[in-house]
């Protein structure tokens, strides 16, 4: 059922993507009210869009700070070598890893830009030695330490969609 795509969802998929990317606990039965269909329309459309992989997952979004997590690193990487068993090994080890809560392969001056949450400078340190020197495909990195959390979501606007 992968066919899926934003051009086919029509308004009720879209009111009902848009509720749950405010907040995934709302229940049917006020998402239904809410776009006005029944609540059983509304699990059918949800459990198609989960088929298709419209909706990816259903995540609670956690304050870092709060979880003893305070420190927001982003950090861009540049490997050595982009031959595909080195490069697939890079992403395999970004995306193992606890640590980093998002990664981008990317165009330009950086191969990956890294999400990182860390309770200190000293956990930062222990990742930057299993990360990037203990992978000799790690030509360098650029550290950015977050100074405030301004905003962070993954909500994709849909009213153009």
């Amino acid at each position: 059922m992968r066919g899926i795509d934003a051009g086919s969802l029509d308004s009720f998929d879209l009111a009902i993507l848009d509720i749950l990317q405010q907040d995934n606990s709302t229940s049917q039965r006020i998402i239904g009210e809410r776009v006005h269909l029944s609540a059983a329309a509304v699990n059918r459309r949800i459990q198609r869009m989960r088929d298709a992989g419209v909706i990816v997952g259903n995540y609670s979004t956690l304050d870092p700070a709060k979880m003893g997590r305070p420190i927001t690193v982003i950090v861009e990487v540049r490997i050595e070598s982009e031959r595909l068993d080195l490069l697939d090994a890079a992403k395999r080890s970004f995306q193992a890893d606890p640590d980093v809560q998002q990664c981008y392969y990317v165009t330009g001056d950086a191969d990956f830009v890294l999400i990182v949450t860390v309770p200190s400078m000293r956990e930062y340190d222990a990742l930057t030695r299993r990360l990037f020197f203990e992978n000799h495909n790690v030509k360098k990195f650029r550290t950015l330490v977050v100074m405030e959390r301004l905003k962070a979501g993954l909500a994709i606007p849909l009213h153009n969609a």
